[in-house]
C-alpha cells in the first residue's frame, strides 16, 4: 500500500475518479477532430458561394450561396458550415485578370482571407479563381440551369470549381 503524498494523492484520484460516475467514451468528452474536410468560397460583393470537398479523395461539392451585403450575416453564415464540417484548411478563390493580374477586388478577397483565417484558426489558401464563374455557368446550362432565372446557383458550383482546382494543384 503506497505511503506519504502519494499514497494520498492515489487515494484522491480514485475518490475523484469515483464521484464523477462512470468514465465517458473519449468521443463525448474531446473537441471532434478535425477532417479531411475542405471548404472552398468564391468570394463575391453581393453572395458567396461555398463548396465542400474531401482532401483524401480530391472531390468538391456545390454546398450554398451565402448572403455576403452585412459582414456580421456573411460570418455568421459561415461560422454554421465551420462548426458542422470542421475543415482542416479553407481555400478562398482570388481573381486575376486574364493575363494573371490582379483584379480590382483581389485587395477585398485577400481581406476575406484574413478575416477567416482570424476568425475561425484555419489556414486558408488562396487559389487562382480565374474563369471559374465562366465554367460555373457553362456546367449549369449543360443540365438545363444555366440563365438568370438559376444566377444564385452559379456561385456555389464556381466555389466548386474552385475548391477542383486546388485538390488537382496539390
Amino acid at each position: 500500500m503506497p505511503e506519504g503524498r502519494e499514497g494520498e494523492r492515489l487515494k484522491a484520484d480514485r475518490a475523484t475518479r469515483a464521484a464523477a460516475g462512470p468514465a465517458q467514451p473519449a468521443s463525448a468528452l474531446a473537441p471532434r477532430a478535425r477532417t479531411g474536410t475542405v471548404l472552398a468560397f468564391d468570394f463575391g460583393q453581393r453572395f458567396i458561394g461555398v463548396a465542400v470537398g474531401d482532401a483524401a479523395i480530391g472531390v468538391a461539392h456545390p454546398l450554398a450561396t451565402v448572403d455576403a451585403r452585412a459582414a456580421q450575416a456573411r460570418f455568421a453564415g459561415i461560422a454554421e458550415f465551420v462548426a458542422e464540417w470542421r475543415p482542416m484548411r479553407l481555400v478562398v478563390g482570388l481573381p486575376l485578370g486574364p493575363e494573371g493580374e490582379r483584379h480590382e477586388l483581389a485587395g477585398r478577397v485577400e481581406r476575406f482571407a484574413r478575416q477567416l483565417e482570424g476568425r475561425f484558426g484555419v489556414p486558408v489558401t488562396l487559389v487562382d479563381e480565374r474563369l471559374s464563374s465562366a465554367e460555373a455557368g457553362e456546367r449549369l446550362r449543360a443540365i438545363g440551369r444555366g440563365g438568370r432565372r438559376h444566377k444564385r446557383l452559379e456561385h456555389p458550383v464556381a466555389a466548386q470549381v474552385i475548391l477542383q482546382d486546388y485538390f488537382g494543384t496539390r
